[in-house]
């Protein structure tokens, strides 16, 4: 057809692809890296803004709840609102999330910045995928989505480090303040060169499948993150709130799902569930985000808490490890291309095990030294699962399912980023209620300290189960033979 025709052309020879990645990236880079910023922040914030542990746990879960919700509604959008337009809007709400949050004076106010900053890093989330979906060539699109993965794994990851750097010198503003200008760079850039990519079909606008999603997402993550408590009430597995919010979600998303099977246009297409290798590396993704972020939040607080080691150590602790999960990304990429994910996925999946199973033995004499080898070798088994069980996963899926599936990864990458959190949380608190109930002098220094490192402990015991779990999955990873597409044909299984 002469369009296509004209079209292919267009994606061939007027795409300014650095300038539109470099934008696309630096932005996501930054909006993920908000997700755990404030993690090594947690301490002295508690102290700063008067609230405690399970209500400054908001910041974190709040970003991840907000996402986990808009993230499978932006996929829609990019149907009915080009590409520069969604681009804008992302990066204006992330812009003024931002600002407000390196004035706020409050709890509040800071909790309403980390809410805009989540709407602008899942307006840009699926917007990053379909835009290499479409500027990139499928032989080019390994080593694109390596970046990808440089920025998914490497911005949460970094987050508690460059902070800690920051809050050595500056007061906790300035991680925001340090953000601002990155993303008023991606803007302008993105305003220069980033065309619109995007085919405005306007499908009609299904608000059930909405408000299912909203009650489903946001009732499951709520729930989990309520069982620890927030404010001064404590929550618990008996709460109410817990029973009612956890039911509530559990049926949306039921119906949903329902729901989606049952629609020729649904907004998510489910049927990539029928994908086995999709499926599995969904599940080890979906462990792989609870053990990432809810490890990025326990390991600066004990640091902090458990070590009394200062914001700046505790940063440069998970440097090294940080560092060398961003570099590995695309090594890891390549790897996938040659040798496929099998071995890399289990050789990671077991690596990181072994390595929650010492965390478990955890204690206030731990060196420090120790805890930087062991995230070092965390981080590298971290890398070798996520990326090609991601691509190996989208790569069994048809073409026309490739939107879909990356909205499904990107909606329960959050989701399971927010409960990680959430249950680490609960856990740790359980862990210390328990310790605190048997012995006769619990508000001695000493019997706090024991009764916060056997909560640690006990988070770290959840993440080991976790990843056990990911160690039976990943024996059944094989490799998605790619056959090369011919037309509207996509990779095949």
């Amino acid at each position: 057809m002469k369009a296509g025709s004209a079209k292919d052309q267009q994606e061939t020879k007027q795409y300014k692809v650095i300038p539109i990645l470099f934008a696309m990236l630096l932005s996501g880079f930054i909006g993920l890296f908000s997700e755990t910023a404030l993690n090594v922040a947690m301490t002295p914030l508690m102290d700063i803004l008067q609230v405690g542990p399970t209500t400054i746990q908001w910041l974190t879960t709040g970003y991840l709840l907000v996402m986990g919700i808009l993230v499978p509604v932006s996929g829609m959008l990019l149907q009915w609102f080009t590409t520069r337009q969604l681009f804008t809007t992302s990066l204006l709400f992330s812009i003024a999330g931002t600002l407000v949050a390196a004035m706020a004076p409050s709890f509040e106010l800071l909790m309403v910045a980390r809410v805009l900053q989540a709407a602008g890093t899942a307006l840009l989330l699926p917007l990053l995928f379909n835009t290499i979906l479409v500027i990139f060539p499928i032989e080019k699109r390994g080593s694109a989505m390596g970046f990808i993965g440089l920025v998914i794994m490497f911005a949460p990851a970094s987050g508690p480090t460059i902070s800690g750097l920051i809050l050595a010198n500056l007061s906790w503003h300035w991680i925001f303040w340090t953000s601002l200008p990155f993303f008023i760079i991606s803007l302008i850039c993105g305003l220069m060169f980033l065309p619109n990519i995007s085919n405005l079909t306007k499908p009609k606008i299904d608000i059930l499948s909405i408000v299912l999603s909203t009650l489903g997402f946001g009732g499951i993550v709520y729930g989990f993150s309520s069982v620890g408590g927030h404010g001064e009430g404590g929550g618990g597995w008996s709460s109410p709130i817990v029973i009612a919010t956890l039911v509530i979600g559990g049926l949306a998303l039921l119906l949903f799902t329902i729901r989606q099977l049952r629609m020729e246009q649904p907004m998510m297409n489910l049927r990539a569930f029928r994908y086995p290798m999709f499926t599995i590396g969904l599940i080890l993704i979906f462990i792989c985000m609870m053990m990432i972020l809810s490890s990025m939040l326990i390991l600066p607080m004990y640091l902090q808490q458990g070590m009394a080691l200062s914001a700046l150590t505790a940063g440069l602790v998970l440097l090294p490890g940080s560092l060398l999960n961003g570099f590995l990304s695309p090594v890891m990429g390549r790897l996938f291309d040659k040798f496929g994910p099998r071995w890399l996925v289990i050789t990671g999946i077991v690596i990181v095990s072994v390595i929650l199973f010492v965390y478990t033995g955890i204690s206030p004499t731990t060196h420090y030294g120790l805890i930087t080898a062991m995230h070092l070798f965390m981080m590298v088994g971290i890398s070798m699962i996520m990326m090609p069980a991601q691509t190996n996963g989208l790569n069994q899926l048809p073409f026309e399912f490739y939107p879909h599936g990356t909205a499904i990864m990107n909606t329960l990458q959050q989701v399971a980023g927010a409960i990680g959190t959430a249950l680490a949380v609960s856990i740790l608190s359980a862990g210390q209620t328990n310790y605190l109930n048997g012995v006769t002098n619990p508000e001695s220094a000493e019997n706090q300290l024991g009764a916060f490192t056997a909560g640690v402990q006990n988070a770290f015991t959840f993440a080991l189960i976790l990843a056990l779990i990911g160690v039976v999955c990943s024996l059944f990873i094989k490799r998605v033979k790619v056959d090369k597409p011919v037309g509207e044909q996509g990779p095949m299984h």
